[in-house]
């Protein structure tokens, strides 16, 4: 790749090193907060206290379960063009996939990744900024479209940008999604970390640093020769952009490579939003076992996919069963502080056998139960190490708050 060919202008970032003590000091005020003024939070914390005096409560009641990836948004832009106000798009009847609202009300969902994904462009070996321009259109679109769906349909969806805001909506009992955004590879913010930063500032709170493609500023796992052998010199610094702003650092579609040298440049947790373990199937979407040494020193999480492609050798052969073995192996090999759900609905044309669609979550809890895992681990999987995650990114973001944000290089206004 020709370096001329990216109009970027990245000055040398300081060296951050968060303090410990300043992040949990914040994330205590935080806590305090909720708890004292925060009406909600006690009501959910109260429910907390009740399940465990009556043990007939579901756990349910009282931990969100949270998933890290959903692919609902490009399912509607490939079936419906993004037409949600017509009759064949309905609240009230099945759609096609995975997902759909009705299903959605079975699910005992607390909060969701919704991916505003869209695909790499036709020549992904191609950097240039007229390459991407399109896919910043389409990008925005996907955007739109979910903000659309969560003021059409405010009976079932919310929007949320902060832990806090999960545990508040969480606390109201409602049962309404707390709905974030994620965008899938650095493809989407061609070349520019200022459409980045108006990403996050239109509620993306994770950026998955690549997808099938390789980008300016990291390797993917997709093809078979790496071009920068990991992240590049741009992809370092972005990394450090990413913790400024708040935004979680998502190493799923990556190499190995990037995922240890991400590991290694970010001052905040990252987090694998749908992916697997290696050491249960050899398959380079799944992450190997000098990683999730890292991501264990680092505080991060794998949030363990459905894809049967991805749990088995014989993907037909993928059930309940396999994803259950996956959160197993990754929690017995680095803590289950650091595992999660990260389904991939709508993005694989069949889930496997026992989590058909978003109505079977109950059914991979209750499994998890039956293998005798702690009730605080299962907690701990469902949704409270993820959001103690983006705790922990918005911590760092606070403490780095008086660092200047990366800069793009433009084109001269008045010519060359």
């Amino acid at each position: 790749m020709q370096e001329s060919k990216i109009n970027l202008r990245w000055a040398t970032a300081p060296e951050y090193h968060p303090s410990p003590r300043s992040c949990w000091r914040r994330v205590t005020e935080a806590v305090i907060l909720m708890l004292v003024v925060t009406f909600s939070y006690l009501q959910w914390h109260l429910r907390f206290i009740q399940a465990l005096v009556y043990p007939g409560n579901s756990i349910f009641d009282r931990v969100p379960l949270i998933d890290g990836h959903n692919d609902f948004p490009i399912w509607i832009r490939a079936y419906y063009q993004n037409h949600i106000y017509q009759d064949n798009f309905t609240q009230d009847a099945p759609l096609y996939g995975q997902v759909d609202f009705p299903r959605l009300r079975q699910s005992r969902l607390g909060g969701q990744f919704w991916s505003v994904y869209v695909e790499c462009p036709n020549n992904s070996s191609e950097y240039s900024d007229s390459a991407y321009r399109e896919i910043i259109h389409d990008t925005l679109q996907q955007i739109d479209l979910v903000y659309r769906l969560i003021e059409e349909y405010p009976s079932d969806l919310v929007h949320a940008r902060t832990a806090a805001d999960v545990y508040r909506q969480f606390g109201s009992g409602d049962g309404r999604i707390s709905s974030l955004l994620g965008i899938e590879g650095l493809h989407q913010i061609g070349n520019s970390v200022s459409i980045l930063r108006m990403y996050h500032a239109l509620g993306v709170r994770y950026a998955t640093l690549t997808h099938t493609c390789h980008n300016a500023y990291a390797d993917s796992e997709a093809p078979a020769a790496p071009l920068h052998g990991g992240l590049s010199a741009r992809g370092w610094q972005l990394v450090r952009e990413m913790n400024r702003l708040g935004m979680a650092v998502d190493l799923s579609h990556t190499s190995a490579a990037t995922q240890r040298d991400a590991i290694a440049a970010s001052a905040a947790p990252v987090m694998f939003s749908h992916s697997n373990a290696y050491a249960r199937y050899h398959h380079s979407r799944n992450v190997p076992d000098d990683v999730l040494a890292a991501l264990r020193r680092n505080g991060g999480i794998v949030m363990v996919t459905f894809y049967p492609a991805f749990l088995e050798a014989d993907p037909a052969a993928a059930s309940l069963d396999s994803v259950a073995d996956h959160i197993q192996s990754i929690g017995e090999a680095i803590g289950y502080r650091h595992v999660g759900i990260g389904s991939d609905f709508d993005g694989m044309p069949a889930g496997p056998r026992g989590l058909e669609d978003v109505t079977r979550y109950p059914d991979l809890i209750s499994a998890l139960q039956d293998r005798g895992l702690a009730s605080a681990d299962i907690a701990g999987i469902m949704g409270l190490n993820v959001l103690r995650v983006l705790e922990a990114v918005e911590c760092v973001s606070e403490q780095m708050r008086d660092v200047r944000p990366l800069e793009d290089d433009v084109k001269a206004f008045f010519g060359a």
